[in-house]
């Protein structure tokens, strides 16, 4: 009787991670480039006690977070420094702690003239190097490939980078993603940068409620 509840409340313990998770996806739903989250799970054996016949007992565990990245939908703004990806890639930032990765382009200029995130993050060139722009040279253009322009002459570039593998990336708050594995980031060659738009969230409302709905049931 003891191995039915502590199996039972095992499969409690996991699914009460995963209504935080549905909870979060709700909050996130008109966050900025967010990607939805999904829980996953494992069963381990363990030696029944007492009884080395009888079948092996099977624990539920939480085995970590995985994220859908699929392409949220476009909104238009005509802010000039708001900036979408249409394709996969992220937009890197030199962040406090290092090097961050983000499909937030809510940008826009600092005190220096600096391209920077919501947070003051600086935006990175295809180079790795800060994006500094002259407000005085006139109005901004952004073509598909990053490229920046003002008054007809090129003036710097947006990279757009992508990982062979995104599972490496965790979520570093401010809507930024670490680099866990020390993957070589590549230039997203087919990715294409969109001037005046915002990438919304990916999350489906709907979907998330009525799992919230089955995950208070179970």
């Amino acid at each position: 009787m003891d191995n039915a509840i502590y199996v039972g409340l095992s499969r409690q313990m996991t699914l009460r991670r995963e209504m935080d998770i549905i909870a979060n996806n709700i909050a996130n739903s008109d966050t900025v480039g967010f990607k939805v989250e999904d829980a996953v799970t494992r069963t381990e054996a363990k030696a029944a006690p007492r009884t080395p016949e009888s079948d092996p007992i099977r624990f539920v565990l939480d085995d970590g977070v995985i994220r859908d990245f699929s392409q949220g939908a476009m909104n238009r703004t005509s802010s000039p420094f708001d900036l979408a990806i249409e394709g996969q890639g992220f937009f890197r930032v030199q962040a406090p702690g290092g090097e961050r990765y983000t499909r937030d382009g809510r940008f826009t200029l600092d005190g220096e003239g600096q391209l920077v995130t919501q947070g003051g993050a600086p935006v990175m060139d295809a180079g790795g190097a800060a994006i500094t722009l002259d407000a005085a040279r006139g109005p901004v253009s952004i073509a598909a490939d990053g490229s920046i322009s003002q008054a007809g002459l090129p003036v710097g570039k947006v990279g757009v980078f992508q990982f062979e593998d995104r599972g490496s990336l965790r979520k570093d708050g401010d809507n930024l993603f670490r680099n866990t594995a020390n993957q070589t980031p590549q230039v997203a060659t087919d990715a294409r940068v969109r001037q005046g738009m915002l990438e919304s969230s990916n999350v489906k409302s709907v979907e998330q409620v009525t799992r919230m709905i089955e995950v208070s049931r179970a």
